[in-house]
């Protein structure tokens, strides 16, 4: 089912789209999956970054897209004018929730205005079909921001999105800071799927973003068949309507939480 596709001979394209904190191994995930590829010096995300690979399902080829971002920025942009009407622009990189709109000033009579620019924007989750919403076992906050990250997310896609919690960095087990049984409970409530991994070791990566791919598929293709259409008939890099609600609930009460 998972066997590696190089061309881009393909029957359906999704999109899939990597979220959670920086540092939490979103990288070393997607280099893991693409390339088989580790690295212990690797830098946080400037930006946005994408790879693919294909996978076959059903006899058919599956290629995803997958767009990885950077984690925790929000660029706040300070416009100071001082008494002379001389201008100076500060940029400032802010963790990830903080409102940049809480920033005092140091009480001087001050004129500011400022503008927030998030760098994930709503581009980076146009037609995004699936979701890999990944903290780091060995830091609970990473785990404690996951609900932001759900909601921004949901907020940014179609209700029907196909998401698979990641607990990453299992291969730590002597630092761990979130239990197991914390994770597939939040999973289970939020009508999530939920897995460990390590790209260190890179366990369960491969499953991973497979089940994602085809949890996708098994939607579109019963809804095609619905509707008396053939699935692979779909044009290529067609936006995909991954189908009702009630279809991807059923699919996610089968395979939710599996490790």
């Amino acid at each position: 089912m998972g066997g590696y596709r190089a061309d881009d001979d393909y029957d359906y394209l999704f999109k899939v789209v990597l979220i959670g904190d920086s540092g939490v191994g979103k990288s070393n995930l997607l280099s893991r999956f693409t390339r088989n590829e580790f690295s212990l010096e690797s830098k946080s995300t400037i930006g946005v970054e994408f790879a693919t690979r294909s996978i076959r399902v059903d006899d058919k080829v599956v290629k995803a897209q997958i767009w990885d971002t950077a984690g925790q920025e929000r660029v706040l942009i300070i416009l100071h004018m001082d008494r002379r009407t001389t201008f100076s622009v500060w940029f400032f990189v802010l963790r990830v929730f903080v409102d940049p709109f809480d920033y005092v000033n140091d009480g001087k009579k001050k004129k500011m205005e400022l503008f927030k620019y998030r760098a994930i924007t709503s581009a980076y989750y146009r037609g995004a079909v699936g979701a890999l919403l990944v903290y780091d076992v060995t830091r609970h906050v990473t785990f404690e921001n996951v609900e932001r990250w759900l909601k921004e997310l949901r907020d940014h896609t179609d209700a029907n999105i196909v998401i698979m919690l990641v607990g990453n960095k299992a291969d730590l087990r002597h630092l761990r800071a979130v239990s197991t049984e914390d994770a597939k409970s939040f999973a289970e409530r939020e009508n999530t799927f939920f897995m460990e991994t390590s790209a260190l070791e890179s366990l369960n990566v491969e499953d991973a973003f497979t089940e994602v791919l085809t949890q996708i598929y098994r939607v579109v293709s019963r809804k095609a068949l619905d509707i008396g259409e053939d699935p692979a008939a779909l044009p290529k890099g067609q936006t995909i309507n991954v189908g009702t609600k009630d279809d991807v609930s059923a699919v996610k009460k089968v395979g939710c939480c599996s490790t």
